[in-house]
């Protein structure tokens, strides 16, 4: 495995710019008995799933074409979720690379047959990188902030993105480091 991106073609033009809310989008989905663990609860993969789903729609729509999942990081699970709740999944691109998205996901909870408002009941950002008909990676368009709140996202998706370039670096070191000294993993 190398640490070097793969070679994106540099002689494109330039790609206009796309505002957050142009791929914007959430997903529902009210929870039955299929999804439940044996808590009762519905199980966190279903939840990991609709958070996918909708955050892969969102890096289609801003990307124009196919993009798959990278990397999935900070999951949490805030409050638990249970049979018969409406799941809302609100999920939208806080940053762009050359190839790359950050999405962002709010997920949403609220019983199907009561008027209260919704609760957040977990959170996630996963990067995905678009692709070509081979596979290869293609250049996306630069995401707008809109809001001071798309400014902040933005922000704080650079700083997520120095994390994890920082720690596959340092993981990449050690094991570097641990083959020259006759560790094999």
């Amino acid at each position: 495995m190398t640490d070097q991106a793969p070679a994106v073609p540099t002689d494109s033009p330039e790609i206009p710019g796309k505002p957050v809310s142009a791929s914007r989008t959430t997903l529902s989905h009210i929870m039955t008995h299929n999804d439940t663990n044996l808590l009762g609860t519905v199980h966190g993969g279903v939840i990991m799933k609709l958070v996918d789903d909708a955050a892969g729609a969102v890096a289609g729509r801003h990307s124009g074409g196919p993009a798959v999942t990278a990397s999935m990081d900070e999951m949490a699970f805030l409050e638990p979720v249970r049979v018969g709740d409406l799941v809302h999944v609100k999920a939208q691109v806080n940053w762009t690379g050359r190839t790359s998205m950050e999405v962002g996901v709010r997920v949403l909870a609220e019983r199907w047959n009561e008027s209260a408002p919704a609760t957040q009941v977990g959170s996630a950002y996963l990067v995905f990188a678009a692709v070509d008909a081979e596979g290869k990676p293609r250049r996306v368009p630069p995401v707008v902030p809109e809001t001071e709140q798309d400014r902040r996202r933005y922000q704080e998706a650079q700083i997520r993105r120095t994390h994890r370039l920082a720690r596959r670096r340092a993981i990449m070191d050690l094991r570097a480091k641990r083959a020259a000294e006759g560790f094999e993993d």
